[in-house]
């Protein structure tokens, strides 16, 4: 029996498959090893997407891994903001300072600036940025706590607190003349709640976005 030829076609089929065999075999044994950034940018040139958006996406996910902090609340609402992002090289004197620039103009604050070995701080009351070590990288945690509002909230639960126990008190002796000066307090103690809780949601919103964006530029810091 002749012995099969292949023409030239099929041999530039048969080579082309066998190149891409051996490949996808030496991107298993790398992968039981786990990928590189480079090797994860080799794959993805082949397959057309740019070395620059899979960097993006791994600088994503390495984001996504990092803790983030509990928000504070009190009775649902939000009295704090706070936020973590974490970078995989230390900030130069003057990356730093940009930094500075940025929570200044974003914030509208001066705040002020404290070094202490490694570790950084921008506070402006009780908004602080801290960049500290982590690894070969640094951790930039944002916090803020809405303390005005905390202080109407708990203010205005107290006087209300104060105005029902009068009230039961007043209704269990024959005198009733202090009834008047109970609903004041209980009214005063309503609003003071609820001028506090009202600004809340949309403070913390607004925190939350100036974080976010200033993190992001902090990312592309170079």
């Amino acid at each position: 029996m002749p012995e099969r030829r292949y023409n030239d076609d099929e041999v530039a089929a048969i080579f082309a498959q066998a190149s891409e065999e051996e490949q996808a075999s030496a991107q298993l044994v790398r992968s039981s090893e786990g990928l590189t950034l480079a090797d994860l940018q080799e794959i993805g040139r082949e397959a057309g997407l740019a070395p620059e958006r899979v960097a993006k996406a791994a600088q994503s996910l390495e984001q996504a891994l990092v803790p983030q902090p509990a928000t504070a609340k009190f009775l649902g609402l939000p009295l704090g903001v706070a936020k973590t992002v974490r970078i995989d090289r230390r900030l130069t004197d003057a990356e730093w300072e940009r930094l500075v620039v940025d929570l200044r103009d974003t914030f509208d604050a001066r705040g002020a600036v404290r070094t202490d070995g490694s570790f950084r701080q921008w506070s402006n009351g009780n908004l602080q940025v801290l960049v500290e070590p982590d690894g070969e990288g640094q951790r930039i945690r944002f916090k803020t706590m809405k303390g005005d509002s905390r202080a109407l909230l708990l203010g205005g639960l107290g006087m209300m607190g104060v105005a029902a126990v009068t009230g039961v008190a007043a209704m269990l002796t024959p005198n009733t003349s202090g009834m008047d000066s109970v609903g004041t307090i209980a009214l005063l103690g309503a609003a003071f709640f609820a001028w506090g809780a009202l600004r809340l949601p949309g403070w913390a919103k607004l925190r939350r976005q100036q974080m976010n964006e200033v993190a992001e530029r902090v990312k592309l810091i170079r």
